[in-house]
């Protein structure tokens, strides 16, 4: 098993922890934690992906803050390298937003982005 990062690839607002650890206890099957990562498609190119996860892969990238696992695809580290994860609501809509340093464009609908990824040299300077 994978341990978790010397350095944290996403961070969570305190909405957002908030709003995983209440879905997660009101799941009916134990959950290893929440799976983010990213995926090729949309307008914009790609778009983030989450998923509860029942087990932890080998080679996920582990980051546990403020009372909740989030389990990083691997592919999608230099991604999500230094974005935030929020939770907000308004009177239409609610949902998870992602913050990210490293995202260029977005789409209008709002599903997917353009993300480059970091290099090497900024992770290890962290």
């Amino acid at each position: 098993m994978k341990m978790a990062s010397r350095f944290k690839v996403i961070s969570l607002t305190e909405a957002a922890a908030e709003r995983v650890r209440e879905i997660m206890s009101n799941s009916a099957t134990p959950l290893a934690g929440l799976r983010i990562g990213v995926k090729n498609g949309g307008c914009a190119g790609m778009s983030y992906t989450m998923d509860w996860a029942e087990t932890q892969g080998p080679h996920d990238d582990v980051v546990e803050e403020k009372g909740v696992r989030l389990l990083i695809d691997p592919k999608a580290v230099l991604f999500l390298f230094g974005t935030q994860m929020d939770y907000q609501q308004s009177k239409l809509s609610s949902g998870f937003v992602f913050n990210n340093p490293n995202q260029t464009a977005a789409c209008g609908c709002g599903e997917s982005v353009a993300i480059t990824p970091v290099g090497q040299d900024a992770v290890h300077a962290s």
